[in-house]
């Protein structure tokens, strides 16, 4: 079999890992005097990685991040100080979503909780898990939409098996009417079988106000914080700081 032939045999089984670097292996093998088993494992370390790759783009694409590039490495721990670091880095080993937990991360707006928030979905899925992101209003709206489509049920399948659900920003947008009632089944239907991350700015104690429903709320609540992680951010606000520093008074002279 030529080298042509072999690259399309490999192209048609699908090993496009091996087939991309199949020549340089060769060649290195060549050079170095490799054993055939050390050329084989080479490649087929080559289309791990390649599969590895891909998996981890087609979950971030899938996650539907707000801001795909937020990460631990770039969130100031150095201006809030009071945050707690050990239970971030902890929640990002993705522990809480093995042992189907959930996290709650509460504060004012500005205080970095969709950052940690879509840090921590990242940190899941490169330890494997899927993960799904939604901005509140954004979720409550897909769900009303499938309800009228009739692929609700699709839906709520979905968001209710998936290990990781990130719902942001509670709080901060006008929500339906039937806002607590659907946000009470998405979290009944995924209590203890698997792990809900949320964020908001209003205290728990304001949900049912905000949601207009305090009974769901407290039934919402009762599962929520059962095995939750809760973590309070600030009280600092980055917008705020930006607002600030551009102040003529704050400026270099």
């Amino acid at each position: 079999m030529t080298l042509p032939e072999l690259d399309a045999a490999l192209r048609k089984l699908r090993l496009s890992g091996m087939a991309d670097v199949l020549e340089a292996r060769l060649r290195q093998a060549q050079q170095e005097r490799q054993a055939p088993i050390d050329l084989l494992s080479a490649l087929v370390g080559d289309e791990l990685l390649r599969r590895q790759d891909r998996l981890l783009a087609r979950r971030l694409q899938q996650a539907r991040f707000r801001d795909a590039d937020r990460t631990l490495d770039t969130f100031d721990f150095g201006f809030n100080r009071k945050m707690p670091q050990a239970l971030i880095h902890d929640l990002a080993t993705a522990r809480f979503v093995a042992q189907r937990e959930d996290a709650l991360l509460l504060g004012p707006p500005g205080t970095g909780k969709s950052h940690l928030a879509q840090a921590l979905g990242r940190a899941a899925i490169l330890q494997g898990y899927r993960v799904i992101y939604r901005e509140a209003h954004i979720l409550l709206e897909e769900i009303t939409e499938a309800s009228v489509e009739g692929t609700r049920k699709a839906l709520m399948l979905e968001l209710t098996t998936v290990p990781l659900l990130i719902i942001d920003d509670l709080g901060m947008r006008k929500l339906p009417h039937t806002a607590a009632e659907d946000l009470l089944e998405v979290i009944m239907r995924r209590y203890e079988r698997a792990s809900t991350l949320l964020t908001s700015n209003r205290p728990v104690d304001d949900w049912g106000k905000l949601l207009g429903d305090t009974a769901a709320v407290t039934a919402l609540l009762d599962r929520l914080l059962h095995h939750a992680h809760v973590l309070k951010c600030g009280p600092r606000s980055w917008r705020t700081k930006v607002h600030t520093d551009l102040r003529p008074e704050a400026l270099p002279q």
